[in-house]
């Protein structure tokens, strides 16, 4: 027995194709059913990496009787909010509306059948009453008699509703407002507020990784010219004890959602690919302004593991692996200490056990889950080993449990393909491969771009999602500044003609159709998209960048880099228009400030040219130092189809390099050594 979910590419919507409940994806055909019979809608929005998704379909979707209550009552419509993320982001809002606390996943809600519209909300509900919720079954019995019984009641508080919803839309900013460093300044004054000194990040447990805050001090200490040496403190602190901690997988590499404890030490197990790819981008970044190896180190780890276990072979990458595994949360990555005995010889046991607590209570349900206890200069000093003994024998003991902890049954992987997330992993990568100086890792990121354009890139429009050879749904706005800003830095890793005029594509389909005309910015759904209770602006970070916030830094930076005013208007209207929520909370807004930032101090601009054997050397030099405002492209001399401001900078009898700052140039550097000197005796550039 199948419903009608079993059509569908979402592999979490797949998961619920067999339950008894009549599912239906999101559609015209659902909601006109619920219109012609009356019957309100049950709205249910997961994703396949969800535990607690797991539980509620195990305890009621599953269950024949709960499924007959849902199927009599209700219009049953399954939604994963990877998939829909218009959807998501309008009801999650919905739920923090009506019930005045946050939502999260599952969530459940109950629709008007005429307009879709709320009129309850929660999140996971039991079979049985536990947690202080009310049994599942009971609630929809509940909420169908007062649907039928209160509707006038229902009709006015969904009037508030919709209220609501429009006062969120921002008005029109002033004519003369101006835009200053202060909200800069007062988010890094907030966030040195929330840091945890003991154990890195922010606010208490469970903690987030939160990639963009941690981006946002590193910028602002490069800013300082190291001058706030306390901004940096709280970047290496938080990646210190998140690369050493349990978030990140020891053993397999990679990053898990979240830590449950305020030590990063048992995470929330599964690995979404859009936690990797920005945490793959600011340990490398990190790595630069401080050549710490444990950030190399990290970096590599989560390349590999992205390689290695999340790329198709087709090119993309996949979407998630989940928490569980054989039906129990992190089963899949705990120990006990007899199996590591067994693996082990003994001075591999010693150094283990010593690193990763083997040797302490166990830390994860009456079992063993990797986190760096000791600290190197103590477990040497214990064990009377010399650094590089213990390194390797360390090495040899991470490679034998590795190997045996890939025989168990792996967690399931979300294997569609969306583009979004693709774009913040493309990135990732090419920042690695120019701070690693591993080309397999352009390499990989290349084939990801290359599918992305093959396969979801179609008459001029790009999708949002693919799997076993369907690519569906309009793309948003975050998958196409996301796309763009990849783009850009591939470029600057290896330079490919096609790829800038993809961005630029790309670019004009953003201002043609998701741009607000009249009050500035840009809506996360296009404007001949389908028709939802809201149409929202997304202007703070979440889980992922802002999607007006990155939309405003790469229209910035495509401004200056092809001369372009169109651009540089609509990142400047963005940031005006975004100007008072950015004030309301600016930490919130961090990838809004990285925009402002480079509206306030244009980026740096250098433009290489020459032979691809003379480029590589000078790339080096220029890419060399963490400069988050300097933009690098080592252009062959062969390239075609330049654009005009680009064209300008035109190859010479030997390589040549361009400078400039905003719309200032400098004469052009025709010898490294040179360009080395203006680099030392200009530190001010590297921010």
């Amino acid at each position: 027995m199948t419903n009608k979910l079993a059509r569908e590419t979402s592999p979490y919507l797949l998961q619920h194709a067999d339950n008894p409940v009549h599912w239906q994806p999101w559609g015209e055909r659902a909601l006109q059913q619920a219109r012609d019979e009356n019957r309100p809608i049950l709205l249910s929005i997961g994703y396949s990496a969800c535990h607690w998704c797991h539980v509620m379909a195990h305890e009621s979707f599953e269950d024949p009787d709960t499924a007959d209550l849902m199927n009599r009552l209700y219009v049953n419509i399954k939604v994963d909010r990877e998939e829909r993320p218009d959807l998501d982001k309008i009801y999650q809002r919905a739920h923090q509306m009506l019930t005045q606390r946050p939502g999260g996943w599952p969530l459940t809600l109950f629709l008007m059948p005429d307009d879709q519209v709320p009129f309850f909300a929660g999140t996971y509900f039991p079979k049985t009453p536990h947690y202080n919720l009310p049994a599942f079954s009971e609630l929809l019995k509940r909420i169908s008699d007062y649907y039928h019984q209160h509707r006038d009641e229902l009709d006015k508080q969904n009037r508030s509703l919709m209220d609501a919803f429009a006062s969120l839309q921002l008005p029109a900013p002033a004519d003369d407002l101006q835009l200053t460093s202060a909200p800069m300044d007062i988010a890094r004054k907030q966030l040195e507020n929330s840091m945890d000194w003991e154990h890195g990040g922010f606010g208490q447990a469970p903690k987030f990784p939160h990639p963009t805050n941690i981006e946002r001090l590193l910028r602002h200490w490069s800013a300082t010219r190291g001058q706030d040496r306390r901004a940096l403190d709280m970047v290496t602190l938080t990646l210190d004890k998140m690369a050493l901690g349990g978030l990140q997988d020891q053993l397999g590499g990679g990053f898990c959602r979240y830590s449950v404890d305020e030590l990063w030490m048992i995470p929330h197990f599964e690995k979404m690919l859009y936690d990797n790819g920005p945490l793959l981008a600011i340990y490398c970044d990190a790595l630069a302004a401080t050549g710490n190896a444990l950030y190399r180190q990290t970096a590599q780890s989560t390349a590999d593991w992205v390689m290695r276990e999340m790329q198709s072979p087709e090119g993309g990458y996949y979407s998630s692996l989940d928490a569980d595994s054989e039906g129990e949360e992190g089963k899949f990555y705990s120990w006990s200490r007899k199996e590591v005995q067994e693996l082990l010889d003994k001075q591999e046991y010693q150094v283990a056990a010593l690193r990763y607590g083997f040797d302490r209570k166990p830390n994860f349900e009456g079992e063993w889950y990797p986190h760096s206890f000791t600290e190197w200069p103590v477990l040497c000093r214990k064990t009377g080993l010399e650094p590089d003994q213990a390194g390797e024998l360390l090495d040899q003991a991470r490679a034998k449990l590795f190997t045996a902890r890939q025989s168990r049954i792996a967690p399931g992987r979300d294997d569609k393909i969306l583009t979004s997330w693709n774009a913040l992993m493309i990135r990732g990568l090419a920042i690695a491969a120019r701070r690693l100086l591993q080309p397999e890792l352009i390499d990989s990121a290349f084939r990801a771009l290359d599918f992305i354009r093959a396969t979801l890139w179609q008459n001029n429009r790009l999708l949002a999602t693919y799997k076993d050879g369907r690519a569906h749904l309009d793309a948003y706005l975050d998958d196409y500044v996301f796309l763009i800003d990849a783009i850009l830095e591939c470029l600057q890793t290896r330079w490919r003609d096609a790829e800038l005029d993809f961005a630029l594509q790309l670019a004009d389909q953003v201002l043609e159709r998701f741009a607000d005309e009249q009050r500035g910015g840009f809506y996360f759904t296009a404007s001949d998209h389908e028709q939802l209770i809201d149409r929202s602006k997304p202007l703070s970070d979440e889980s992922t960048p802002a999607g007006n916030g990155i939309a405003a830094l790469v229209l910035g930076r495509l401004g200056h880099l092809t001369g372009e005013p169109r651009y540089l208007q609509a990142a400047e209207n963005t940031l005006r228009t975004a100007w008072s929520s950015i004030m309301n909370l600016p930490y919130a807004h961090s990838s809004l400030l990285h925009a402002l930032e480079e509206y306030l101090t244009p980026p740096q601009l250098i433009v290489l040219r020459g032979t691809p054997d003379t480029l590589a050397l000078w790339q080096q030099l220029c890419q060399r130092d963490y400069a988050p405002g300097r933009m690098v492209f080592a252009i062959p001399d062969d390239a075609q189809n330049l654009p005009a401001l680009l064209a300008e900078r035109r190859p010479a009898d030997q390589a040549i390099a361009y400078v400039c700052e905003g719309i200032q140039c400098l004469p052009p550097f025709t010898t490294r050594e040179a360009l080395e000197e203006y680099f030392q005796n200009n530190q001010a550039t590297n921010h």
